[in-house]
């Protein structure tokens, strides 16, 4: 099973949960510098974008992934653990158990069950606010509003409502097309739709969301 893991030199992609919305949506890039049997020694996490290093604190949480072939993200929790003076500064983390990693292929986004408040707007300008079924990082469903007649082929600007482990809420705005009407047993019907337009900091939302909640499912 050790294979899934990664190994000395690979790098980590880190996300620290925080109270800040801004500072748990940045991400850090780290490097794994040595093993030991229950936990990995990584270097100073970098924030790529502005060059500053990330102080890391005794039993900070992180969402941490890796990449493996064909862009495969392997997500997992971690927290700090302590830290290790060499001749740089290395901080132990929590090394994960393979059966804990939950692995996210860049063409099939995990999709969750979540009833989240999804705010939409149709070309025409009318706007409705429906619970979705179920959300993931390549579209969403929901059951439909009986007052808005929707069909294939239509175009939505939505918002959607994300609370996270941490306390923090969040939206994350996109662009989507109804692909699918489905009628269920009980009469309403349920819309699927595919994102049309999403940048990558919302799509990361999204999939952080789905995320903790595979997660928490797992867990329970």
């Amino acid at each position: 099973m050790n294979g899934l893991l990664p190994k000395i030199n690979d790098n980590l992609y880190i996300q620290v949960s925080s109270g800040d919305a801004s500072e748990s949506e940045a991400e850090y890039r780290s490097r794994i510098a040595e093993l030991e049997e229950d936990a990995f020694l990584i270097e100073i996490p970098i924030q790529e974008s502005s060059g500053r290093l990330k102080r890391l604190n005794m039993g900070d949480e992180l969402s941490v992934y890796y990449l493996t072939e064909g862009g495969i993200k392997n997500y997992f929790y971690s927290h700090v653990l302590g830290f290790k003076e060499d001749v740089i500064r290395m901080v132990r983390i929590r090394k994960p158990s393979p059966d804990s990693i939950v692995k996210i292929q860049r063409r099939s986004y995990l999709r969750v069950n979540a009833e989240l408040e999804l705010a939409a707007k149709t070309k025409s300008g009318r706007r409705f606010l429906v619970r979705t079924e179920d959300v993931g990082g390549g579209g969403a469903s929901f059951l439909t509003d009986p007052g808005v007649a929707l069909q294939v082929g239509d175009q939505l600007e939505c918002w959607v409502l994300l609370a996270f482990r941490n306390g923090n809420i969040d939206h994350a705005a996109f662009d989507a097309e109804v692909v699918r009407m489905k009628t269920l047993e009980s009469g309403r019907t349920l819309a699927m739709l595919k994102f049309s337009r999403i940048s990558d900091g919302e799509r990361q939302k999204i999939i952080r969301y789905c995320f903790e909640r595979q997660f928490d499912f797992r867990n329970r």
